[in-house]
């Protein structure tokens, strides 16, 4: 099993949870992290580092936004890894309780 990242993390990209991941799975897009699915060794470390509530379990992850599974392991593919800690987007606490936001991903 693997983690994923799902819609809180767009518009966002708080990075808290790229400090503690011993394995240097997550992936950064201009605003979005991405955890790749064949590098997560699924120690749960980034799940309570997030604080928007963005990273879950895949088998956890919310009805509606299973599609980000596939998300994840596609921009993985794409996106260079991100391994320390960056300030958050500017405007990250204005987005950080918005939902709907898959439209507003920018790859």
């Amino acid at each position: 099993m693997t983690y994923v990242v799902t819609e809180a993390c767009v518009k966002c990209k708080y990075t808290d949870c790229v400090d503690v991941c011993p394995v240097d799975c997550f992936h950064e897009g201009p605003n979005f992290l991405v955890i790749d699915p064949e590098e997560c060794i699924d120690c749960t470390l980034c799940v309570a580092e997030c604080p928007v509530e963005a990273i879950f379990a895949e088998d956890d992850v919310p009805a509606g936004q299973e599609h980000f599974t596939a998300l994840n392991a596609e921009l993985a593919k794409k996106w260079p890894v991100i391994i320390e800690r960056k300030e958050p987007l500017a405007d990250a606490d204005e987005w950080a309780k918005k939902t709907d936001k898959l439209s507003l991903l920018e790859r």
